[in-house]
C-alpha cells in the first residue's frame, strides 16, 4: 500500500547516488551515466518497497525523460550547427577577429574576452579552454602573469559562453527542463552575467596593469591566424550569419528554427564558400568536421561538432531524467525539498536555497551536468506555488551550477581544467571572477527581489491547468 514517504527514506536513493558518483567519477575517472542507473535502480526498489508498483515506477521514469525531450531535441540541433559553423568557416573566422584584439597592456582582459567570444561561438567552455586557453597559458606566462590568474581569466570568459551561448549543452538543459524558452532564459539570463563580465574586465584591467609593460611574443598568435587562413577562407561576411541568429534571437524567433536557419547557412558555406563537397558538408553535421594542420591546438579546436557529438549529453539527460522521474512523482523530492523549504519559506529563500544547492550538488555529485538536473525537478512545484516565473529557476541553475563546478577540485570540470591548463582549482578560484561574482549577485537579486519576475494571475491559471495536465499524463 502507497504511503508517503518520510524523508530518511527519501535520501537513500539520492546518498547512493552521491557515493557512487563519487567513486566512479573522481576515483575510477569514470562517467556519471553508471552511478544515475545505480541512483535509479535503489530508487525504484525504495519506491516498490513502500507499495508502488513496477508499471507506476516505469510511467514515472517515462515521464522524467519526456520532461526532457525538448531539451534533447535543441541539444541535438546544438551539434548539428557546431558541425556546420566550423565546416564552413564561420567559427574560424570568429576566432580569427577574436585574436586581433590582443594586446598586451590588457592581455588579461584581451584573454577572457576572446575566450568568451569563441565560447559564445561553439557553446562549449571545455573545447574553449583546451585550445585557446593552452596558448593563453603559455602567452601569459612568457609575460611573468602568475598561472593562476591567466586560468582564472581564461576560465570567467570561457564560462561566460558557456552559460549564455544558445548553442551550450548547459544553458539548452536549464531551459528545457524548467520549461522556460531557450531565448527567453538567456535574456534573463544578462541581469546576473553581464555585472559579473563587467566587474570580472575592470578586476582584469587592475590585475594586468602590473604585467603589461614586459611585452608579449605573439608568435604563437601569429601561427595560429596563418593556419586559419590556409585552410579556411576568412571573410568578414561570415559574420552575418552569427549576427543573422542574434537578430533572429532579438526578435524572438523560437529556437528551433532560429538554429535551423543557422544550421543550413554553415551548410550553405562549407560548400559554396570554403569549397567543400556535399558529402563532406553533411558529414560535418552528422558526424562533425575533422582537420588535420599538424597543429595540435588548431586541430583541437576545429575537429568536432556533429549530431554524434551530442550523444554522451542526450544519454546523460535521458538517464539523469529516469532518476529524477522516479524521485519526483513519487514523493521522495517532495520530502526533501519540505526540510529545505523550512529555512526557505519566501519566493526570496527559495531562489536563493536553489543557487546554494546547485553549488552543494556540483560539491556532492561532481558532475555540473547533475548540478542543473536534480535541482531543476527538486524546485520546480515550490516556484509555481510561490507564483515565480520559471525564469527564474533556469537562472538560478546556470548562476548556481553551471559557474560554480570549476571551484570543486574533484567535479569532473575542475578535473579537466586542472589536466588542461595545469592548474588547480584552489589556486584559480580568487580569480575565476566571474563564476564566484555571478552567483554572489544572484543571492543578491534574490534577497531583494530585482529582477525576480512573478506570474501573472493568467500565467498562474495556466501553470496550474499544465500541471494538471502533466499529472493526468
Amino acid at each position: 500500500m502507497k504511503k508517503e514517504i518520510p524523508f530518511g527514506l527519501a535520501t537513500i536513493p539520492l546518498a547512493a547516488m552521491i557515493v557512487v558518483m563519487a567513486i566512479a567519477v573522481v576515483y575510477l575517472e569514470q562517467g556519471p551515466h553508471m552511478p544515475l542507473i545505480f541512483g535509479t535502480t535503489v530508487a525504484a526498489i525504495v519506491a516498490w518497497r513502500v507499495g508502488f508498483q513496477w508499471d507506476e515506477i516505469e510511467k514515472m521514469m517515462y515521464k522524467g525523460i519526456r520532461l526532457a525531450l525538448p531539451a534533447v531535441v535543441i541539444i541535438m540541433l546544438v551539434g548539428l550547427t557546431i558541425g556546420a559553423w566550423i565546416g564552413g568557416g564561420i567559427v574560424a573566422t570568429m576566432i580569427f577577429y577574436g585574436l586581433k584584439i590582443i594586446t598586451p597592456s590588457l592581455f588579461l582582459v584581451s584573454i577572457c574576452a576572446i575566450c568568451a567570444v569563441v565560447s559564445l561561438a561553439i557553446g562549449s567552455s571545455w573545447s574553449t579552454m583546451g585550445t585557446i586557453g593552452v596558448a593563453g597559458m603559455g602567452i601569459g606566462l612568457s609575460m611573468g602573469i602568475p598561472a593562476p590568474m591567466i586560468a582564472g581569466a581564461i576560465i570567467s570568459g570561457s564560462y561566460f559562453g558557456d552559460k549564455m551561448s544558445p548553442l551550450s549543452d548547459t544553458t539548452n538543459l536549464a531551459s528545457g527542463l524548467t520549461g522556460t524558452d531557450l531565448f527567453v532564459h538567456i535574456r534573463h539570463m544578462l541581469y546576473t552575467t553581464i555585472p559579473g563580465l563587467i566587474i570580472a574586465f575592470v578586476a582584469y584591467g587592475i590585475m594586468g596593469l602590473k604585467y603589461g609593460a614586459s611585452g608579449m611574443d605573439a608568435a604563437s598568435i601569429n601561427q595560429t591566424m596563418e593556419i586559419l587562413q590556409k585552410n579556411f577562407v576568412i571573410s568578414p561576411f561570415l559574420l552575418i550569419v552569427p549576427v543573422l541568429v542574434i537578430v533572429l534571437v532579438a526578435k524572438k524567433v523560437p529556437a528551433i528554427p532560429a538554429l535551423i536557419i543557422g544550421i543550413i547557412l554553415g551548410f550553405i558555406s562549407q560548400i559554396f564558400v570554403q569549397g567543400g563537397s556535399v558529402s563532406s558538408a553533411l558529414s560535418a553535421l552528422q558526424s562533425g568536421y575533422v582537420i588535420d594542420t599538424g597543429n595540435k591546438m588548431v586541430d583541437n579546436l576545429f575537429t568536432g561538432g556533429g549530431l554524434d557529438s551530442m550523444m554522451y549529453t542526450v544519454s546523460m539527460t535521458i538517464v539523469a531524467m529516469t532518476f529524477g522521474g522516479i524521485l519526483e512523482n513519487t514523493g521522495m523530492l517532495d520530502a526533501i525539498v519540505k526540510q529545505i523549504l523550512k529555512l526557505a519559506k519566501t519566493a526570496k529563500g527559495v531562489v536563493a536555497s536553489t543557487v546554494v544547492s546547485c553549488f552543494a550538488t556540483n560539491a556532492t555529485c561532481s558532475e555540473q551536468y547533475i548540478s542543473i538536473v536534480i535541482p531543476s525537478r527538486m524546485y520546480a512545484k515550490a516556484y509555481r506555488e510561490k507564483g515565480l516565473h520559471s525564469k527564474n529557476l533556469s537562472r538560478a541553475l546556470e548562476d548556481g551550477g553551471t559557474l560554480t563546478s570549476v571551484f570543486v577540485p574533484w567535479n569532473t570540470c575542475g578535473v579537466f581544467i586542472l589536466g588542461t591548463l595545469g592548474v588547480h582549482a584552489f589556486e584559480y578560484a580568487p580569480y575565476a571572477i566571474l563564476n564566484f561574482v555571478v552567483p554572489i549577485i544572484s543571492i543578491f537579486y534574490a534577497m531583494t527581489g530585482i529582477t525576480i519576475t512573478k506570474l501573472s494571475d493568467a500565467e498562474m491559471l495556466q501553470a496550474g491547468n499544465e500541471e494538471e495536465e502533466t499529472a493526468a499524463v
